[in-house]
């Protein structure tokens, strides 16, 4: 018994080393063409570690990654775009999770089944009504336009993870504040949404990293430079080829890496409160 315990043991920490091997070596392939300043194009050999180290490819990315547009442009669009995609999916989306979880309607039922059904499909699947729409309304080249787009594609995951936050808070307790004398602004903005708030978390992160890092559909509604986000201009050295070394394509994407990072450094006791269920004692 001892011996099969063992070998169970054995196997499962081999298992473990292999997907651990699967998740790391991306990431150190990346850094090693970060860091390596002998490339002029096309990584051609694979080796474990730089040729020749040097930080220059993270000055020029720094300076102008992409054509004629400066890092800080790209890096605002980004942001701006992704921050605003997910504060649009939060707030539109919490509306509808909350009536979904609360209320009793006609079509309450095959609503939840459209709204699953449209975050099962391709993102492709949206891009011709959106472009006629967006390109009706003059909003099809700008930031704005984007950001509609990247809301519309985070809106039925966060309804459906914001929904099942909201169902996990008592009834009792909102009707204890109907009886106290509060309204129904007053009880969701002090007992429910404060209570269902790690689901909120997880919504928001999860719509800003979809808009953070989509960058196929969004070629369909940028046509300047000046509105091009960072997940795009990896996307155009890629596909340049030898045009650019890919030393910079590597310290591109460490440094678009850093605000994902950042953000999950400082919420992760938030997120592995609502993975668990419940509550982290220190």
């Amino acid at each position: 018994m001892r011996k099969i315990k063992w070998l169970r043991h054995v196997v499962s920490q081999l298992l473990l080393c292999i997907v651990g091997l699967y998740v790391i070596l991306p990431i150190w392939g990346i850094m090693r063409l970060a860091f390596d300043g002998s490339l002029y194009g096309r990584a051609t050999e694979f080796r474990l570690f730089p040729k020749v180290w040097a930080f220059d490819s993270f000055l020029k990315v720094l300076d102008r990654p992409y054509q004629s547009v400066e890092f800080l442009v790209l890096l605002k669009n980004s942001l701006v775009v992704s921050i605003a995609a997910a504060l649009m999916a939060l707030i539109l989306g919490g509306t509808l999770a909350y009536a979904f979880a609360r209320f009793r309607f006609p079509g309450k039922k095959p609503g939840l089944f459209v709204l699953l059904l449209t975050a099962v499909l391709p993102p492709i699947a949206f891009a011709t009504p959106l472009y006629i729409v967006l390109s009706l309304l003059q909003l099809r080249t700008t930031l704005l336009g984007l950001t509609i787009v990247y809301a519309v594609f985070a809106l039925p995951f966060c309804i459906w993870n914001m929904r099942a936050g909201f169902q996990s808070v008592s009834r009792e307790l909102e009707e204890a504040a109907f009886l106290d004398g509060a309204g129904p602004w007053m009880t969701f903005q002090k007992i429910t949404l404060p209570l269902a708030l790690p689901s909120v978390f997880v919504a928001g992160l999860i719509a800003f990293l979809m808009a953070y890092s989509e960058f196929a559909i969004g070629w369909l509604f940028v046509d300047q430079a000046s509105t091009v986000t960072l997940a795009m201009s990896i996307y155009a050295m890629i596909t340049s080829g030898s045009a650019q070394p890919w030393s910079m394509l590597g310290s591109l994407i460490i440094i678009m890496s850093i605000p994902v990072v950042t953000i999950f450094v400082l919420l992760q006791r938030t997120l592995f409160e609502r993975m668990m269920f419940g509550s982290i004692k220190s």
